[in-house]
């Protein structure tokens, strides 16, 4: 209880806040490519149940079907300007606090992820589903998408055995950094598996 409401709180606050950030990017989005400038896209949450999360655009429409498909690279083609600036901002997640305030989602918890990705999970990694997805996380703390997808995974797993008011402060702390610093949007080596990697 002490959770959600923290959560709604929380949302609900960074939305006012940010809504003249949010009204600019939805107008200047299809300004520099056609199209809806809301990305929505099936992920999986609690429980294995699915939702549409919310996102702003930062690829051209239709990026899933061009080029590398799924998979995003730091000087991938299909982003674009702007979107390259929200990406990195991650102003880009800022309509996932819809989610939350819907019960979907949390500030705080594994970053959702796509039903295909689910499907291949181990007994063990199922374990992901067992709290909300979030917003930010301790793999997102600890490398975003720097990291192999398994040991995002682990990460993910861990913060779940380990949850805690302290730990929580500790992400929130560690996500200002992270968001700020902009580190850690694609791995040095490649692309791997990651929640930013569907978006368009």
């Amino acid at each position: 209880m002490l959770r959600r409401l923290f959560d709604l709180v929380v949302a609900a606050v960074v939305l006012v806040v940010t809504s003249p950030l949010l009204l600019l990017a939805l107008i200047a989005v299809p300004l520099e490519s056609r199209g809806s400038p809301i990305f929505r896209q099936r992920r999986v949450g609690l429980d294995g149940s699915e939702f549409e999360v919310i996102k702003l655009r930062t690829m051209v429409s239709g990026a899933e079907s061009l080029g590398a498909g799924l998979a995003v690279s730091e000087n991938d083609e299909r982003i674009t300007r702007l979107g390259a600036l929200l990406r990195r901002s991650s102003v880009d997640e800022l309509p996932n606090l819809i989610n939350v305030l819907r019960g979907e989602m949390a500030i705080i918890g594994p970053r959702p992820t796509v039903a295909s990705q689910v499907e291949k999970y181990t007994e063990r990694q199922r374990r992901r589903l067992d709290i909300r997805p979030g917003i930010t996380g301790w793999a997102q703390v600890n490398g975003r998408a720097g990291l192999p997808w398994d040991e995002r995974i682990e990460l993910d797993l861990w913060y779940i055995e380990n949850r805690s008011w302290k730990l929580d402060r500790q992400i929130l702390r560690r996500t200002f950094s992270t968001v700020f610093g902009a580190g850690d949007l694609y791995r040095e080596d490649g692309p791997a598996w990651s929640e930013r990697d569907e978006d368009q």
